[in-house]
């Protein structure tokens, strides 16, 4: 197997191309042309860990007789998913009461009810109409005859490096890779259609290919190619293929700008303590 280093990237900004969205799902599919596998997984590690997001943080009990503890119904809460309205609101620790709490950082939400039901997240009351459960089905606990629910909770904005309730979503992404196949040096072509995995490689009229639906995985070709490296040439492409899904939080757009500006903030400050550092 002969495998190439990155190719040399073309002078001038990176290319952003949408390939495949869903707005139902809340999933966007989309290639990063001209890049590196560094800036890839800062895009990715921002979207995942960066990006602010409302959640319940705090919850006070007045009422609880239901089968569940007070600390599962608090750690079922957090998880929720709430809209979140950046414009609004701000990170505890970049708001003006330092974290003590006010309307800029943080947000109420009240839960009442009485049994027997099922408590769903759609029974959580907010102040604001802005932010509220992204999934009003999700359950919380059931209530028996004579059962009773009634709690205060508190929602702040927070990242996903803190706590993965706070994470806005899943991305992930895949680096095309570009396979050239020389059938004559492939003495058994059928044993590596068997060991390359999902398919990828097909046999027509004696000859190995790459499935055209296929074709993002092609790396997997790489497991042949231990077996019969002379037949496979694989060379990395400077293209990434990315995979977003939101939790809700946010939309897919909004999502991607709001990584794009927490990269862009964080290269300021570098540039600022390096200007800093060095005199």
């Amino acid at each position: 197997m002969q495998e190439k280093g990155r190719e040399k990237g073309k002078e001038g900004m990176m290319e952003v191309r949408v390939l495949e969205q869903d707005k139902e799902q809340n999933t966007v599919s989309f290639i990063l042309k001209d890049g590196s596998p560094s800036f890839a997984n800062i895009i990715r590690r921002a979207v995942m860990e960066e990006v602010p997001t409302m959640a319940i943080e705090d919850v006070e009990f007045k009422k609880n007789s239901s089968i569940l503890y007070d600390e599962t119904i608090a750690h079922r809460l957090g998880l929720i998913p709430l809209t979140t309205d950046l414009k609004s609101y701000m990170l505890p620790s970049e708001c003006k009461c330092e974290g003590k709490g006010c309307a800029r950082c943080q947000l109420k939400l009240t839960l009442k009810e009485k049994g027997p039901c099922m408590v769903y997240a759609s029974s959580l009351k907010s102040r604001d109409a802005a932010v509220k459960p992204v999934i009003g089905e999700i359950p919380i606990t059931k209530l028996l005859k004579n059962q009773a629910l009634e709690l205060e909770a508190t929602a702040v904005l927070g990242i996903g490096k803190d706590h993965v309730k706070w994470s806005s979503g899943h991305v992930f992404y895949k680096q095309k890779v570009n396979v050239e196949i020389d059938n004559s040096k492939i003495p058994d072509k059928e044993k590596c259609v068997e060991i390359v995995p999902n398919n990828v490689l097909e046999l027509k009229d004696g000859k190995l290919s790459i499935a055209k639906d296929k074709l993002l995985d092609a790396g997997m070709c790489e497991v042949a190619a231990e077996l019969f490296p002379e037949g496979f040439t694989i060379t990395r492409t400077n293209d990434f293929v990315f995979t977003l899904e939101s939790w809700g939080q946010h939309d897919c757009k909004d999502l991607l700008l709001e990584a794009s500006k927490v990269i862009e903030k964080k290269l300021d400050l570098f540039v600022e303590k390096l200007k800093g550092a060095v005199k």
